[in-house]
């Protein structure tokens, strides 16, 4: 089981630091969600009863490419993935760049964990259009990967195409979302995929099946890793039952399960803290296997 290190709603300040930390613990990735501006949002956040987002205007939201790099430069083994990285509200050739020279500059240590989103007002933002997103990622992800490559490319009307620089090895592209184009977005074009919500085992069996249906409609038998953060209490045998279900890794954020004492010690959100609560879970958890 590899443990991935969830980081959102972190002060961008600490990053570095907990980059560095998670390294040192034994983390295998480190993630960071995507977010553009805050705003009163008509769209309905799609992971909380009230359809209201969980963070107000005061939560970071780093870019995730630049805080990739700095993360990169003081560490040597840890990888690094976006939780995810709305791809679509994007243009192709700005992905295409930001993605390749993180690739390069962190040595091939960047997973690409992409979504379609959910936030209209953020595509609206970008003079990207919001209804066509998935139809829109599923052509990009070929040319990403060709471009990353090092390929020249021939895309709408352009001339001819390349860019420089490019990664001595492919970017994993990891596919997050749990909805039936999700799950098949991922088993088509994904080398993984990554759940964007905590589970239950009830909830994550039927994600599961779904997704391992769609691994065998596209005649997918090779390697491919299933991320999910898990809803139980950290243990190592409760790790070691998901894996027999054929999950790879976890999200983990131990700061969120921090003790009463800890907390008391230390204080509420601090570096400190977090710092504190990776170490305990590197010791009682990532130690055991």
């Amino acid at each position: 089981m590899k443990f991935w290190l969830g980081a959102s709603f972190v002060d961008t300040g600490q990053f570095v630091e907990l980059a560095r930390a998670a390294e040192r613990c034994g983390f295998d990735t480190l993630t960071l969600s995507d977010h553009l501006f805050y705003t009163d949002f008509a769209s309905p956040y799609p992971y909380s009863r009230s359809g209201r987002p969980r963070w107000d205007a005061r939560t970071h939201w780093p870019d995730v490419w630049v805080t990739i790099g700095a993360m990169a430069a003081v560490t040597t083994t840890l990888r690094f993935s976006p939780n995810v990285y709305i791809a679509p509200a994007r243009d192709l050739f700005t992905v295409a760049k930001q993605v390749s020279t993180a690739a390069v500059l962190s040595h091939e240590r960047v997973t690409f964990g992409v979504g379609v989103g959910w936030c209209k007002e953020e595509f609206d933002g970008t003079g990207q259009d919001f209804h066509t997103r998935g139809r829109r990622l599923d052509a990009m992800l070929p040319v990403l990967r060709a471009l990353w490559a090092g390929e020249t490319v021939t895309v709408d009307d352009l001339p001819p195409l390349s860019i420089s620089p490019t990664p001595a090895g492919p970017v994993p592209v990891y596919v997050g979302g749990d909805s039936e184009a999700a799950l098949r977005r991922a088993a088509r074009l994904g080398d993984g995929w990554i759940g964007n919500r905590i589970y239950t085992e009830e909830q994550l069996d039927p994600v599961l099946d779904t997704l391992r249906r769609h691994l065998d409609e596209h005649g997918r038998t090779g390697p491919f890793d299933i991320i999910a953060p898990l809803a139980v209490l950290p243990a190592a045998g409760t790790y070691r039952r998901f894996a027999a279900k054929g999950v790879t890794g976890t999200l983990a954020a131990p700061w969120w399960l921090a003790t009463p004492e800890e907390k008391s010690q230390y204080g509420e959100g601090t570096l400190e803290l977090k710092l504190a609560t990776m170490e305990r879970f590197a010791e009682e958890i990532i130690a055991k296997g």
